[in-house]
């Protein structure tokens, strides 16, 4: 089985404009995740996906593998899926370009649901972790999953899932970790569907997967770090990486 990761990369952002190129230590915060991505030692190759030729040559000026994006793209699964039309792989393990703490062992675990699918079943794996504070739990920038008991995705959702009526059980909530993993004809087949209701109302481009009837199987991990989307939460990082110093 061939599995590669491939990291989206958009030089611009709403809330942080730049944010893959700012510094983190002594690097930017997208080589932070695509050298801890290969630090895993889990992939057969590694590439940045980018739009950006800032981004492409600071990837490639380091080392590293990065390929620029045709079109336009509305996210980044249509970004990568571009990318692997003519590369020869069974798994593509998206990692967000943002999440700079990337670790072996949450993506080990991701993987490990395709490796132990002998009939081929699982088509998209992602994923999460236990959520308890109750201000993240009403965040809406903190993508909700409720899940079934075979760990396969019901609904994800910015608002509160499950929604606590009477207050007299304690719901395990679960925030969806934009970490991806898809057989590739399964990307492909993502990108020729249009977009849906729920994904454009809840501006969260997996429900695509859920509105067409394919299953996604959630994997629990442990935190994964900070995914960078402010200047705060660069702030964050920074503080993370001088204690693990």
């Amino acid at each position: 089985m061939k599995i590669v990761a491939m990291i989206p990369a958009r030089y611009s952002a709403t809330r942080f404009p730049a944010k893959l190129m700012q510094i983190l230590g002594n690097k930017t915060v997208i080589r932070h995740t695509h050298d801890n991505t290969l630090a895993t030692e889990l992939f057969d190759d590694v590439f940045v996906v980018t739009d950006s030729e800032i981004i492409y040559d600071e990837i490639t000026n380091n080392g590293g593998k990065a390929v620029m994006s045709k079109g336009h793209h509305e996210s980044g699964s249509d970004r990568i899926a571009e990318a692997v039309l003519a590369i020869d792989v069974d798994v593509i393990v998206n990692v967000q370009g943002d999440e700079p703490f990337v670790k072996r062992e949450p993506l080990e675990r991701l993987i490990s649901v395709f490796v132990d699918d002998e009939d081929n079943n699982v088509q998209v794996a992602s994923l999460m972790q236990v959520l308890t504070d109750d201000k993240l739990i009403l965040d809406p920038n903190y993508v909700k999953v409720a899940v079934d008991r075979n760990w396969n995705a019901l609904m994800f959702s910015r608002s509160v899932i499950p929604y606590n009526r009477d207050g007299k059980i304690k719901p395990t909530y679960y925030e969806h970790i934009g970490v991806y993993a898809f057989r590739k004809h399964a990307l492909i087949k993502f990108t020729n569907w249009s977009m849906t209701p729920l994904e454009s109302a809840e501006k969260i481009e997996c429900l695509r997967y859920l509105e067409n009837g394919v299953p996604i199987k959630m994997v629990v991990t442990d935190y994964m770090g900070i995914e960078i989307d402010t200047p705060e939460d660069l702030e964050k990082a920074a503080s993370i990486l001088d204690f693990e110093k």
